[in-house]
């Protein structure tokens, strides 16, 4: 397993991170401490959660759970705050009064002493920005977080982000999660030019496109039962459009003429970028774990690369 700088900071994550969504909502806490241990058995430090998956923190306790006994000094655990966590507007958003009680909601779940990487989950237009990064830094001063970063924020957000806490001398947002894989380049437009710009690590999420880039669904055949497309009934119409499998024939034979999967190369695409700190995937099982820290490992030519981006375009 390859390791990179998380952004411009001194953190090291491994090049394939877990997704940590499916941890009390497809799996259950014997399956997540399965799924955990492969992991790190395959050199994998990176385990991203946040309080609002598996329904109101039961992914962070899972996750809690199945790293007990583990070296946690190891281990680069990362969670989210933001998403609503109860009834009224007092139980979500990024003000200082919601993020001192979300974290320690965290901490206890996750039943730690520190969380590795703090991530704001979506944007608070409510809060002024300046309001959320203080409170960030004051946790990181306190030792609860070591590192703050951002998710789903435009082009935009990251700047004034960025800006606010270079201006005032508070901690920066060192990654920014994002929506991206070969089947949605939107964030090439503006958020990855702020990243670059100043620093910031991104870690892709989705990055398989929910299934749609491992070759499990096929044209015109029903979701298999118990995948992700299954359970999302009519949306899944929308996701297995003839257009989007028409670019995922495409891939297909791209990478088998190269003698990889469309897996591998759906990851690998994603690892050969130099701004991509950790490819966030999902798990259910040993062997998805496996196979997803094998499929980073393909370093695309930048022929290669021009190709795939051709073959990709919408």
């Amino acid at each position: 397993m390859e390791y990179r700088n998380l952004g411009t900071s001194g953190l090291k994550v491994s090049t394939v991170g877990i997704g940590c969504n499916n941890f009390g909502m497809r799996i259950d806490a014997d399956q997540t401490r399965e799924v955990v241990h492969a992991a790190i058995d395959h050199g994998i430090n990176l385990f991203d959660s946040a309080d609002i998956y598996g329904g109101r923190g039961k992914s962070e306790e899972y996750l809690g759970q199945a790293i007990r006994g583990k070296d946690r000094s190891q281990l680069v655990i990362a969670t989210k705050f933001a998403n609503p966590m109860g009834e009224g507007d007092l139980m979500r958003g990024a003000s200082r009064r919601y993020i001192m009680q979300a974290v320690e909601d965290s901490l206890r779940r996750l039943d730690t002493d520190y969380i590795d990487l703090y991530q704001q989950h979506v944007p608070d237009m409510d809060t002024p920005i300046e309001e959320t990064l203080r409170a960030l830094d004051d946790l990181v001063r306190q030792g609860k977080v070591r590192y703050i970063g951002s998710s789903n924020f435009a082009g935009w957000q990251i700047a004034e982000a960025d800006w606010t806490a270079r201006s005032e001398g508070l901690n920066r947002f060192v990654c920014a999660q994002n929506l991206y894989s070969l089947m949605d380049r939107r964030i090439e437009r503006e958020v990855i030019p702020a990243c670059e710009r100043f620093g910031i690590g991104i870690l892709p999420f989705f990055p398989l496109a929910s299934g749609l880039l491992t070759g499990k669904y096929r044209r015109g055949e029903a979701p298999p039962a118990g995948t992700r497309m299954a359970a999302w009934g009519e949306r899944a119409q929308a996701a297995l459009s003839d257009q989007n499998f028409e670019i995922v024939d495409r891939l297909t034979a791209f990478a088998e003429r190269q003698g990889h999967t469309i897996l591998e190369l759906a990851m690998s695409w994603l690892a050969s970028k130099p701004y991509i700190s950790s490819v966030i995937a999902g798990a259910t099982s040993p062997a998805q774990v496996a196979a997803n820290a094998a499929a980073a490992n393909w370093r695309l030519t930048e022929d290669e690369m021009t190709e795939v981006n051709e073959l990709s375009a919408r």
